[in-house]
């Protein structure tokens, strides 16, 4: 069996490529739907579409509710695009490489989270996200997409004549279909990141929130979504502000499947607690006052009210002191007659000290030993504030004075948005792509070292250039690996008693470590040299082999063993799931005993599943080498053998 080369351009050099896999399900259902489109291509036919669907209309230009805008075609294309880049290790920025599994990767967003659907697709069970928000300030954005792993490098100024990162001022005429072009594709992708019962917290102000539900209804559902809840981001006015002193913001939440979610509830806070008195000396405890009443308009989804004919909530009460009461205008009573009447005769009704108020219900204390369920408001004293994020900042780079930091978040925020929607012993992946600062890499560490959790983060943060370098530090993406480092050891020297993973492995973002055929037509000869080999030069087999795992759909904290078999350097990744062999030179004498070798090595791992081996194509002396290892390899159940 010949060994089958991958070649720079191929599926399995790309990342998951959706469009194909949504065609593919497409004919599986409806094969009437797939016809011939450009170039033998397969397309859609939206007619057939139409019709199976009950649609009279014959084109699909057609009004629709929603958001649209200049761009937006494309937008979803982004999403779609594959990606032929990597992600190349960097040990040397990691922390505890060998044993973590967190990751902390520098690059362009859209594009490393094309590069881990593979791997990581239906498996995020948390995403938090700080986007820019548009203020025509803080909004870095890529001005061409046309080749994006090439555009990255410009604006980073890895190659020559790089394009400027640009602000989005509101002088471009586009001020919010440029962001929207921007979050559009991120969030679709996040989605196919996530697990069934995955929740999405987004955070952003009045500027985009309205452009941002519109975006989530259409990708993620309306029957999807939450909550927005207000974050109360300040203590203190601004009395320098023009009109109104804005002291919010908010936290947008979407599901992935809203029947599949289960939101913790909080433990009461000190304030809460303080509303519960016994001020009837009732034997259950203490309680707190509820209204019974309810707008005749309500607003509680799945709830309905009796509000007229026979048995409607709008009959009259007579309270103790024989005043007889109705609801407010515009309000009925939350119970039928009957159910009022038999809460009074179990003493769960409150009529005031003198027994004439409008009733309310008695809620006890006890009856929320489960916890609170979480609320739409988030105090300042409750979750922290602008202030407090900045300070918890400051406190780790105490040495550098002119550290700053635009727009941080508090700790407390996002430990509580852990608390709601992580398990801390299912080792579940929490995942920021607008990284900044690093704060939910610290929350995920803090959280973990106080409830023996094993929560694991996956950062990604564009290398920025900062307004002012703090010490060496000259990117966010540099603040953002070192916040991480120091906020394990701040937590590693506080005495806690944990055995919590405090590192993480680093990645950098680049384009592929395989060299796509592109000859220079003025020395054909020098091209067809330089591409005997077609791996990168400079490229390290680490390298080479993390693209491996990306590509194969392999987690990239994924256990790695090496052995030397027949003097060749050989690795083992996901126990036996993929052999590496990336040597330089494989002789016709040494195919025998190689695959000999692995097959030994590869059975003694009991693997679980297919193998893929992997070799280097130009090492190979000549096509007998090349040959007799394959069929060795097949004869013993190795059939998967590829070469780069």
């Amino acid at each position: 069996m010949p060994i089958k080369k991958i070649e720079a351009g191929a599926p399995a050099t790309q990342s998951a490529d959706l469009v194909a896999d949504n065609i593919a399900q497409l004919r599986a259902l409806f094969p009437e739907l797939v016809t011939e489109g450009k170039a033998g291509a397969p397309a859609i036919n939206v007619d057939v579409l139409k019709a199976m669907v009950g649609d009279a209309t014959v084109t699909d230009v057609d009004e629709k509710y929603g958001l649209n805008w200049h761009g937006k075609r494309a937008a979803r294309q982004l999403a779609l695009t594959p990606s032929t880049g990597t992600l190349r290790p960097c040990p040397e920025d990691s922390v505890d490489w060998d044993t973590t599994q967190n990751l902390m990767i520098e690059g362009d967003n859209l594009e490393v989270l094309r590069l881990l659907q593979k791997s990581y697709a239906g498996k995020v069970k948390l995403i938090y996200i700080d986007p820019p928000y548009n203020t025509g300030k803080d909004f870095v954005y890529p001005d061409n997409f046309h080749d994006s792993i090439q555009n990255y490098m410009e604006l980073t100024g890895q190659v020559e004549s790089g394009r400027k990162i640009s602000s989005n001022t509101e002088a471009s005429g586009r001020f919010h279909t440029d962001w929207l072009n921007m979050i559009y594709p991120r969030l679709k992708i996040a989605h196919s990141l996530m697990r069934d019962d995955g929740t999405l917290f987004v955070s952003i102000d009045d500027g985009e929130l309205k452009g941002l539900r519109c975006i989530c209804d259409e990708i993620f559902g309306e029957e999807n979504f939450i909550a927005t809840v207000i974050w109360e981001k300040s203590y203190a006015p601004r009395n320098n502000a023009p009109n109104f002193s804005v002291s919010h913001e908010y936290v947008v939440v979407y599901a992935k499947n809203a029947d599949s979610i289960q939101v913790a509830r909080l433990d009461a806070s000190s304030e809460q607690l303080a509303r519960y008195q016994n001020k009837d000396n009732d034997p259950r405890g203490d309680w707190k006052a509820g209204d019974m009443t309810v707008s005749l308009v309500s607003g509680q989804r799945g709830r309905t009210y009796q509000l007229t004919g026979k048995g409607a909530n709008l009959y009259p009460i007579t309270t103790p002191s024989g005043r007889t009461v109705t609801p407010p205008a515009g309000r009925c009573w939350v119970y039928s007659e009957e159910r009022f009447q038999q809460l009074a005769v179990e003493n769960r009704v409150w009529w005031g000290a003198g027994g004439d108020n409008v009733p309310s219900l008695k809620r006890f204390l006890g009856e929320i030993e489960g916890g609170q369920v979480p609320q739409t408001i988030w105090k300042y004293d409750e979750v922290g504030h602008t202030q407090e994020a900045t300070k918890d900042l400051k406190e780790l780079f105490s040495e550098e004075k002119e550290a700053s930091f635009p727009t941080p978040k508090p700790i407390r925020l996002i430990s509580r948005i852990l608390d709601l929607c992580t398990n801390n012993l299912e080792g579940d992946i929490v995942l920021d792509f607008f990284a900044g600062s690093g704060t939910t890499a610290h929350a995920v560490f803090q959280a973990n070292a106080q409830d023996g959790g094993n929560r694991r983060f996956i950062l990604v943060q564009l290398p920025e250039p900062l307004a002012q370098p703090i010490g060496e530090m000259l990117s966010i993406s540099d603040v953002t690996r070192e916040r991480v480092r120091r906020a394990a050891g701040k937590i590693r020297n506080s005495g806690i008693s944990t055995s919590a993973d405090f590192g993480f492995r680093a990645f950098k973002l680049d384009s592929s470590n395989l060299n796509a055929w592109s000859p220079r037509r003025d020395d054909l000869a020098q091209s067809l040299f330089d591409h005997l080999d077609h791996i990168v030069a400079n490229r390290s087999d680490d390298d080479v082999l993390y693209e491996l795992l990306l590509k194969l759909g392999l987690d990239l904290c994924v256990p790695i063993q090496s052995k030397r078999i027949a003097g060749k350097n050989v690795q083992s990744i996901g126990g036996g799931v993929l052999l590496a062999c990336l040597d330089e030179q494989i002789t016709v004498a040494d195919a025998e005993p190689l695959a000999l070798g692995i097959v030994g090595w590869h059975r003694a791992q009991q693997t679980a599943g297919e193998a893929t081996c992997v070799f280097r194509d130009s090492a190979f002396e000549n096509d007998v080498a090349k040959t007799n290892l394959a069929a060795i390899l097949e004869q013993h159940g190795i059939a998967k053998v590829r070469s780069l």
